[in-house]
């Protein structure tokens, strides 16, 4: 068994693995699954932190607290060393995320039966667009944290370069092959040389042709999703008594998972109270009010996130938004949904292109297209990528554990 752990700490959902001889590598992490949802709840209640797909269910039963999501994207920006207010308490950013990377560890150990002090973390290959110095700082942030939560040789690897080393697990030949990693924050890709021998080399460096990615993931799909279908029932795009439309950052604080909280603030309660009375359209501002009054902005979010879901299979479903006053039923389509995300998948299409022209090789020279990711379902987005590669065969990972999954691979190489 390996001595070393890969960590996949994802915008969404994170997972750990180990390798060991006749067994899945990816650990047990909440009831008996291998992914842990990269939520954290404060039950102000119970006054008692809870994790994952726990914390959701707090959120959603009801109980007072906050509710925190999309942890990874405070990396590399000015947030991480800013605080928050728990419970009454402030809370730095930078606790918060050490909070969840110890929770993620001991549940791993607990899980393996053994402690680890060395691991493999994944990151995208981007943390941040078009800013070196920012990048730096943060895999330099998450390398402290992993240090102060008990692992001592810590190590990184681009996150389609871990997805890329589970696919190569699986073959008996040498292929040329695209990953593309579409997680919850971020888009990754990577063109990469696999076969069975190259596996056993210990430096795969030459193997790598071209890495890319953006800053764009699941999150943003269900975004725009949310802005183009949900916000309108709150009254974004109504208009006030001047013919100027009700501002719009409201809304986008909603439909932004990172920002939700922003929008619970006394100073937007009072804002949107004295933009109440210049509205034309009152019923729609007392849906946002109430909204903000019960903190339901989590729980609209999550329906944003469940109807992107459901339309990467259909082509129409309907969503019954109880919590909303009145209670109301939204259909949502896959084709308004394509538009309100088509800039979103351009520039993705575009990253790959550019990555392809970067490598020198044509289309025809890549052999498979590999999608993984959770996001990697979203039908225009394959249909555009593999509109790219007309000829590559189009192979589906494992969507939530195939980074895990090949960063333990890297550690046992790393690290034994």
């Amino acid at each position: 068994m390996a001595n070393a752990c890969g960590v996949d700490f994802g915008t969404s959902n994170s997972t750990v693995g180990w390798c060991r001889p006749g067994s899945s590598p990816l650990l047990a992490l909440e009831d008996g699954k291998p992914t842990l949802p990269s939520v954290v709840f404060f039950n102000a209640d119970e006054e008692q932190i809870y994790y994952g797909r726990a914390a959701l269910d707090n959120y959603l039963e009801g109980y007072e607290g906050r509710l925190m999501r999309s942890l990874k994207s405070l990396l590399g920006t000015s947030l991480i060393d800013e605080q928050t207010e728990v419970m009454g308490k402030a809370l730095p950013f930078r606790t918060l995320l050490t909070q969840y990377i110890a929770e993620l560890k001991q549940r791993a150990e607990l899980a393996a039966g053994r402690t680890f002090t060395s691991a493999v973390f994944g990151r995208p290959v981007h943390f941040v667009d078009g800013d070196e110095e920012a990048d730096i700082l943060a895999e330099d942030t998450l390398y402290e944290i992993a240090q102060s939560v008990g692992f001592r040789d810590i190590d990184f690897q681009f996150e389609p370069i871990a997805a890329a080393f589970d696919y190569e697990s699986q073959l008996e030949r040498e292929e040329l092959v695209l990953i593309v990693d579409i997680g919850g924050g971020t888009s990754d890709f990577s063109l990469v040389r696999l076969s069975p021998e190259r596996a056993r080399h210990a430096d795969r460096r030459p193997d790598i042709l071209a890495t890319g990615g953006v800053h764009i993931g699941g999150t943003d799909f269900d975004k725009y999703l949310s802005l183009n279908s949900f916000m309108p029932l709150l009254g974004m795009g109504s208009k006030l008594n001047n013919g100027a439309d009700v501002p719009s950052s409201y809304y986008y604080n909603l439909a932004t998972w990172h920002t939700i909280n922003l929008a619970y603030t006394q100073k937007t309660w009072l804002q949107i109270r004295d933009i109440y009375r210049d509205a034309r359209d009152k019923p729609l501002l007392d849906t946002l009010l109430n909204v903000i009054e019960e903190r339901s902005g989590h729980w609209l979010a999550i329906k944003a996130e469940e109807g992107k879901i459901a339309l990467s299979s259909l082509e129409e479903v309907t969503l019954l938004l109880d919590r909303l006053r009145p209670s109301q039923s939204l259909t949502l389509q896959r084709i308004g949904f394509e538009q309100a995300i088509d800039h979103l998948v351009g520039d993705i299409e575009s990253t790959v292109g550019n990555l392809l022209r970067d490598a020198g090789l044509g289309a025809d020279h890549i052999d498979t297209v590999v999608f993984t990711g959770g996001s990697s379902g979203v039908r225009l987005l394959r249909e555009r990528v593999a509109a790219l590669l007309p000829n590559a065969r189009r192979v589906e990972g494992d969507l939530f554990g195939s980074i895990g999954a090949g960063l333990a691979i890297d550690a046992e190489r790393k690290f034994g």
